[in-house]
């Protein structure tokens, strides 16, 4: 997110809205991603979503992080360099998104919102996420946040690149242990036993 905001090419969907917030109201970008994520988290109630150590990391991380990426990187002059630092953004945060599904300590609270309206409905990963995405855009215009070509861009390729990484990313839910066999206590024993 903080690369977005680097490429001064436009700023993902949620954070045209927080730095819509940050206009209205104050505080860094980075805070409104914090408050936000935590608001967002109510929404899980009727979806009956239950939160995980990766939802509280990323509550109070992604905020704070954001705002160290801005302090420490500098935004490209040449355009084609602004144009890779978007890219690179959207394809980073695709893969984050599946990384931290994936391993399955519990999505954030964005992600988490779109995971619950995915199972509740039935419809695809990247219909809600697009959905999600595009309707957070329109809140953040109107309050005044900006807007450009890496917004549109990843409006549109958030979805499909979640859902893209997903699988890749994703550690086996743990099966039932297999009981031993009846009169048989250790093959292990067996083995060295020949």
């Amino acid at each position: 997110m903080g690369l977005m905001l680097r490429s001064g090419l436009g700023l993902d969907p949620w954070d045209v809205f927080h730095q819509g917030l940050q206009g209205t109201v104050g505080l860094s970008v980075g805070a409104w991603v914090t408050i936000c994520g935590a608001l967002v988290l109510l929404l899980w109630i009727p979806l009956r979503q239950r939160p995980g150590l990766g939802t509280v990391a990323n509550v109070l991380v992604i905020g704070a992080a954001m705002d160290a990426t801005v302090r420490v990187v500098e935004a490209p002059g040449a355009l084609p360099a602004r144009i890779a630092l978007m890219v690179g953004a959207i394809v980073l945060n695709g893969l984050a998104t599946g990384l931290y599904i994936g391993a399955r300590l519990g999505p954030g609270p964005r992600d988490g919102l779109m995971t619950g309206l995915h199972r509740r409905t039935g419809r695809s990963l990247r219909l809600i996420r697009t959905g999600i995405e595009l309707t957070v855009l329109a809140a953040g215009v109107l309050l005044g946040g900006t807007v450009g070509v890496g917004t549109v861009a990843y409006a549109l390729a958030i979805g499909p690149l979640a859902q893209f990484f997903l699988p890749w990313c994703t550690v086996p839910a743990a099966g039932p242990v297999a009981a031993p066999v009846a009169g048989r206590e250790s093959t292990a024993a067996d083995s060295r036993n020949g």
